[in-house]
């Protein structure tokens, strides 16, 4: 029989009977967040991209920055086309684990086979980067799509700076996993030094997909197959989705405080994604923080992440989005200028400026789970929950965005400097900020307007 492919069949979709949340499908919805914190905690910020950048690219390369940046835009242009695409068939066949398994597969495949580059392999390393990272950009969405189904507008802060803070304890516990795999000087024993790096590579990968088992088995489908839809072909649901995915006029109508909310949300998430994807480079290339040292200081950061999250996700549900937002960039922006006057305030502090780098990145790193957080609730406080899938992987979309944005910091630092470049980081949270103040948050209703 055929099938009218009309976006409007989607709106016919219901929830299923049992729409009970219980406590056991937040811990398993939070315990998502843990296990692929240990993907970008180890793969992204501290480890793997210190050691590609160090050791991967060949040390006569003036490129450096800019192969890490080639393999984080790719990745996430493969991302921005299939979030939408990916989203909009969830929402037609009500099947969000189902995806969220896969691509988790998928991201710890390509993650464990990092453990076959070698030095000097630099493009081989930059493809197994891409589809690791090209899927563990889509989990975001469809994890961060469940939120709505488990969650009330009262307590939808707390519970995601409390999927945050465990995210960061995941990405905690792996650095300490981290101490124990790589051990050796890369100096001293550059065989030994390379070889154990590429174990914690598979051990990251075997984490991820351990820790992510419980979200498997307690997290609920609670949506059936749209109507129209049930035991269709794939060939129909993608031309369905791509049809629901194209209709963003439609959707920027019927929600619109969310879409003028996306764009200081892409200034400010460009600013975020360098620190993420650079801090490692940073510390190691231009303050010398190498091996356990490099560890360690990541270990503090994401303590400090940890704790921000949590209590600024209580700190929303009590003030409200916008202030939590505007204070969590304000700390930001402080900590990027503690950063940027680093060896002057080591030298007023009369302390080390490692040690000195270390303390101004647990204070602001603190806002790195608040700004996440917030901003992932707030999409969930704005649309309904049969759109979820569609407006997590649009915000997923725009923080794609934000991330090809924020790349272009990789040939700048090459250009004139990683510590120059620092000023393009403020320049997106100074943005972000002035633009947050226009975008009405005292009408964030749980509906869209009419």
């Amino acid at each position: 029989m055929a099938t009218n492919i009309n976006a409007a069949n989607f709106n016919t979709a219901k929830l299923n009977n049992n729409n009970t949340i219980q406590k056991r499908e937040v811990f398993g919805w939070a315990m998502y967040d843990f296990a692929n914190s240990s993907y970008t905690t180890v793969v992204i910020t501290y480890i793997y991209s210190a050691f590609f950048i160090s050791t991967i690219i060949p040390k006569e390369s003036s490129l450096q920055d800019t192969y890490w940046s080639i393999a984080i835009v790719a990745s996430t242009l493969f991302s921005v086309i299939l979030s939408p695409i990916l989203g909009a068939m969830a929402d037609f066949n009500g099947r969000k684990k189902k995806y969220l398994i896969w691509l988790t597969s998928v991201s710890v495949v390509f993650t464990a086979s990092l453990f076959f580059v070698k030095p000097g392999q630099v493009w081989l390393g930059i493809s197994l980067l891409v589809f690791s990272n090209t899927a563990w950009m889509l989990s975001e969405n469809f994890i961060a799509s469940f939120l709505p189904d488990i969650t009330t507008p009262q307590n939808i802060g707390k519970i995601s700076g409390l999927g945050w803070g465990i995210g960061y304890l995941g990405g905690l516990l792996s650095l300490i996993l981290m101490l124990v795999i790589i051990t050796a000087n890369k100096y001293e024993n550059p065989e030994l030094y390379i070889y154990q790096n590429q174990v914690a590579m598979f051990a990251a990968a075997l984490f991820y997909l351990l820790a992510a088992i419980p979200s498997f088995i307690f997290l609920k489908e609670r949506k059936l197959t749209a109507t129209g839809y049930s035991g269709q072909s794939v060939a129909t649901l993608v031309k369905a989705s791509a049809i629901k995915a194209s209709n963003m006029m439609a959707l920027i109508n019927q929600y619109p405080t969310l879409f003028r909310f996306f764009i200081p949300f892409t200034m400010y998430s460009a600013g975020i994604s360098v620190i993420v994807k650079f801090f490692g480079i940073y510390a190691s290339e231009e303050l010398s923080i190498t091996g356990t040292f490099l560890i360690l200081a990541g270990a503090i950061l994401q303590l400090s992440s940890m704790l921000g999250a949590v209590v600024f996700g209580f700190m929303q549900d009590k003030l409200g989005a916008k202030f939590t937002l505007q204070l969590s960039l304000l700390w930001w922006l402080i900590g990027l200028l503690g950063i940027y006057y680093l060896e002057t305030i080591s030298l007023f502090f009369a302390i080390e400026i490692k040690l000195m780098f270390i303390v101004i990145a647990f204070i602001s790193g603190s806002a790195l789970g608040a700004t996440q957080s917030a901003s992932r609730a707030i999409v969930g406080l704005i649309t309904k929950k049969e759109d979820a899938s569609l407006s997590y992987g649009l915000w997923g979309v725009f923080g794609k965005f934000a991330i090809v944005l924020g790349m272009v910091f990789g040939p700048i630092s090459d250009a004139v400097g990683r510590h120059s470049a620092l000023l393009v980081i403020m320049f997106y949270f100074l943005v972000g900020l002035f633009l947050l103040k226009l975008v009405p948050f005292e009408t964030l209703p749980n509906q869209p307007k009419n």
